[in-house]
Formats: C-alpha cells, sequence, structure tokens
C-alpha cells in the first residue's frame, strides 16, 4: 500500500497536474456559482479538454472540478435564494434566511468548512473500504432502489413546516409534476399536451430555478416595500461562528457525512438524494426543530457535509466495478476507457497508482474548498451592495439563462416560468415548496424501479420482501410511515378517554 501510495503521490506532485486542478477547482467554482449550471454540466464541458491531458490530470480535472461546482453551488442559494445545484435545494431557505439576517459571510463559511469536512470523511472512507463497500452496492437492484425512494418521500414530512398535512399536499403536487412524460412501462405520453417538449417529462433544473427564483422576483414585485438591505458581519467574526457552530454540530457533520458516503456508494442515488436525506434526518433528531426554515445554520452542515461526501463515495463502484455511482462518475469512467485505463475489479492489481492517485487528488481538491470559501465569502459583500431595484433584473436574466441552457431550448424558460408562477401560489397559500422539489426528484425514481421490480417478479407484490436488504428497507419505510399515524390516533383516543371521564 505504501509503495503504491509514494507512487501516487509523485503522480499527482507533478506541476501539471497540480495546475490542473487549481485551474479545473476555478472553473467548477464559477459554474457552480451560476443558478442552472450543474456539476455534470461542467464535467461534461471538461471532457474534450482531458484528450490533451495525461490520464491522472484527466480525472484530477473531473474530480476538482465536481466537488468545487457541489460546494458553490451555495452562493446563489444562499444570496439570491436561487440553487446553484440540486444539492443545494434541501437547505436553500435557511441559507437564504440566514443571509437576511446579516449573516450570509456564517453560511458561505460553513459551506466551505463542511462541505470539505464531508469531503474528507467520504474520500478516508474510500480509502478504506472501496471495495466492501462496493460489493455491498453490487447488492442493490430494483426492490431496494424502489424502498430507498420511498424512504426519501418519506422526509417530506421532516422537511415540511409544522403543517404536516399542507406538506403532504405539497408532496403530491411533486409528484403529479413527476408523471408528466413517457411512461415507463408502456411508453404512452402522459400529461403532455400534445406537445413533444414535455415527452422526457419536466426538466429538472428549470423547473428548480422557477420555483426558488421566480417568487422571489414576483414578491419584489408585489411589495417592493417590504424588503431592505441587511449589514453584514465581518469575516472574522463570520468565521468565529463557524468554528463555534463545528464545535456544538460536529455530530450533525458526521452523521452527515455518513449518510452521504453509504447513499453515494449506491449506483444512481448520488449527492442530490444524500444532501435531501441528511437534512431530512437532521431536522428529524434536532433539539431545536422550530428555528428550521427560519435560518438555523444545522439544515446548512446537514446538507453541506452529506452532499460532497456523496460525492466521493460515488467512485467506489465506478472504480472497482466500473459501475457508474452517478453521471459524473459514468462521465469520468468513459475518460478512463478512451485513456486505456480500464476500471474494474483488476484496477488494484494492474493500476493501483491510479487508484491511489485518485485518493489524493480528492484530498487536495477538498482542503482546496476552504481558500475558494474564503473568495466566496468576498464575492458575497460585492454581490450584497447592489440595489434590490437592480439586483433582480440581474436575477432574472440569469433564471433565463439557466433554464435556456440545459437544452438550449426555450420550452425551458416555459416550465421555469409556469412552475415559478405555480410555486408562488404555493407560498401564497402557505404550502412548503421543499417537499414538492422532493417529490419531483424521487417521484421519477420510485415509479421506474417500481415497474422493473413489478415485471421482474411477474406482479408478486411479496418479492419486495423477498430480498433480506430489500425486506430490511421495506420493513423501515413501513415503520416511518405508520409510527406517525400511530400516534396521532394515540392522541385522539387519550383525548376522547379524558372528556368522556369528564
Amino acid at each position: 500500500m505504501w509503495e503504491n501510495l509514494g507512487a501516487a503521490f509523485w503522480l499527482v506532485a507533478d506541476p501539471t497536474t497540480l495546475l490542473t486542478i487549481f485551474v479545473a477547482s476555478l472553473f467548477g467554482f464559477v459554474v457552480g456559482a451560476l443558478p442552472g449550471l450543474t456539476a455534470t454540466m461542467a464535467v461534461a464541458l471538461l471532457v474534450p479538454i482531458t484528450f490533451l491531458l495525461s490520464p491522472i490530470a484527466a480525472i484530477a480535472s473531473i474530480v476538482s472540478a465536481a466537488a468545487m461546482c457541489i460546494a458553490a453551488g451555495d452562493i446563489p442559494g444562499a444570496l439570491l435564494r436561487m440553487p446553484g445545484t440540486p444539492a443545494s435545494a434541501a437547505y436553500v431557505d435557511d441559507a437564504h434566511a440566514l443571509s437576511n439576517r446579516g449573516d450570509a459571510g456564517f453560511v458561505l463559511g460553513s459551506s466551505a468548512f463542511f462541505s470539505m469536512t464531508g469531503g474528507i470523511i467520504g474520500t478516508l472512507v474510500l480509502i478504506l473500504a472501496s471495495p466492501v463497500l462496493a460489493r455491498f452496492a453490487l447488492n442493490f437492484s430494483a426492490f431496494e432502489f424502489f424502498w430507498l425512494g420511498c424512504l426519501g418521500l418519506s422526509c417530506a414530512v421532516f422537511v415540511a413546516s409544522e403543517d404536516v398535512l399542507k406538506g403532504m399536499a405539497s408532496l403530491m403536487i411533486g409528484l403529479l409534476i413527476s408523471t408528466v412524460g413517457m411512461d415507463y412501462g408502456t411508453g404512452y405520453p402522459r400529461f403532455t399536451f400534445g406537445t413533444y417538449v414535455l415527452m422526457d417529462g419536466v426538466s429538472f433544473i428549470p423547473a428548480l430555478i422557477g420555483m426558488f427564483a421566480l417568487p422571489e422576483i414576483l414578491r419584489s414585485l408585489v411589495a417592493p416595500g417590504e424588503t431592505h438591505r441587511v449589514a453584514q458581519a465581518s469575516m472574522r467574526e463570520a468565521w468565529t461562528k463557524v468554528f463555534a457552530a463545528a464545535r456544538q454540530y460536529w455530530h450533525v457533520a458526521l452523521r452527515g457525512s455518513g449518510i452521504g458516503t453509504v447513499l453515494g456508494a449506491l449506483p444512481g442515488a448520488g449527492a442530490d438524494i444524500a444532501s435531501w436525506i441528511s437534512f431530512a434526518v437532521a431536522k428529524r433528531f434536532s433539539r431545536e426543530p422550530e428555528k428550521w426554515g427560519k435560518g438555523h445554520i444545522e439544515g446548512v452542515i446537514a446538507g453541506n457535509s452529506a452532499n460532497n461526501a456523496a460525492l466521493a463515495a460515488a467512485w467506489i463502484p465506478a472504480m472497482v466495478f466500473a459501475i457508474p455511482g452517478d453521471t459524473i462518475t459514468a462521465i469520468a469512467v468513459g475518460v478512463l476507457y478512451l485513456k486505456g485505463m480500464n476500471p474494474g475489479p483488476t484496477v488494484f492489481i494492474n493500476n493501483p497508482d491510479l487508484i491511489y492517485a485518485v485518493f489524493i487528488v480528492f484530498l487536495i481538491a477538498n482542503l482546496l474548498l476552504l481558500p475558494f470559501g474564503i473568495l466566496s465569502m468576498k464575492v458575497a459583500r460585492w454581490i450584497l451592495r447592489v440595489p434590490r431595484q437592480l439586483l433582480m433584473p440581474a436575477l432574472l436574466l440569469l433564471a433565463v439563462t439557466g433554464a435556456y441552457s440545459i437544452d438550449n431550448s426555450a420550452s425551458g424558460i416555459l416550465v421555469m416560468l409556469a412552475l415559478g408562477i405555480m410555486a408562488y401560489g404555493m407560498e401564497s397559500a402557505g404550502l412548503p415548496l421543499a417537499p414538492a422539489v422532493l417529490g419531483i426528484v424521487l417521484g421519477a425514481i420510485v415509479e421506474q424501479n417500481m415497474i422493473m421490480a413489478l415485471i421482474s417478479s411477474q406482479g408478486n407484490l411479496l418479492a419486495f420482501f423477498s430480498r433480506p436488504i430489500s425486506a430490511v428497507l421495506g420493513v423501515v419505510t413501513i415503520i416511518v410511515w405508520t409510527v406517525p399515524l400511530l400516534r396521532m390516533a394515540l392522541r385522539q383516543w387519550r383525548r376522547r378517554r379524558a372528556a368522556s371521564a369528564e
């Protein structure tokens, strides 16, 4: 191991590789800070450049850009309430509320620090447990992913506001949106209104931009007098708060990193789902649940520690079994094949220095999150000095550009406008947006895996409990669903008993 680690160190220490890591990190920072441009898009744009690089430098560019892009997605989320990446959407309300209170530096510093923490923990697990976790990930079939998706949907109750019924109503709206497009089993178009644009479903990124950015713009137009500038804390004060939060919520960061690592190792799960589930679990076990959604740093810590840990863990099945853990590693696997370095079980024998070089690059890329976090705090101070009447048109322009850039089509803009107006109406009615976004993200995953599982089992519902992991996940999901209902029934029974006793 130490010989391979030494050889990998000299591969990464090459000046070209180090320069590639820095430039790719800067590129990922810029892409992540622009609403609507995802980490997958950043990595895809780098592919033509990787042809000119050595294999190690090529992989280093992908790792660095992805890690930085996920972390930088918090910048527009905190400052403008426009999540830069889907992983940032889980905690965008708390991040934006903190910024409005004068704590933008605190939010962005926390984002950088806990993204770095989660990424390093995920990388250490990647180093120590790659073969074991990859073998575990391979045991997941459509049955397990169905229950995992259902468990994720259960988080809607936790991420919702105090009114559970409103949270469930919001989730149903999100699930309804996720059914738009071609039916996975029959190929029949659903709710497409006769247009080919919706055949592939509602594009997620334009929907995300519209649901979070447009209501903010509409509110500033309807009631411009309600908005005001807030003085921001100094850099020193912001970092003092970050380290105080690290001492208070270290267990939240550790738990989020663990959730991100486990979910990241599952092919197809990724940082987005990890961030949502970590956020929901942290809220469920929080000692201060009444503060969530109003500007509480605990949710930001939970989401950030999970998304970068998941990013590292997604490389476990990619490197060990050549099975991509997410879209980013799918691109990376393709680049490795082009470079003649085939990932798979034999990679530990034929190219062990490649594996350890990837580990070292991950550590460097995550350590770079801290200086780039300081840069984001300085950028925040410039943005927050811009008068709101000038910021809102620029925000609308960014939203339109981000929605258009996904498919280079005006349909993205129409989706953004339609769901933005819908989100404005939902917020006016007191419906939280987070469960609806969760329904859009997980609805298709649950439906597709359910249909695949039913086809493979010829419609036998007991097959969902026939595999050990599937049975455990199924029982846990059913318990999560039934316990709140049982508690509600028990409370009503006690009230009736007390009323009859009187």
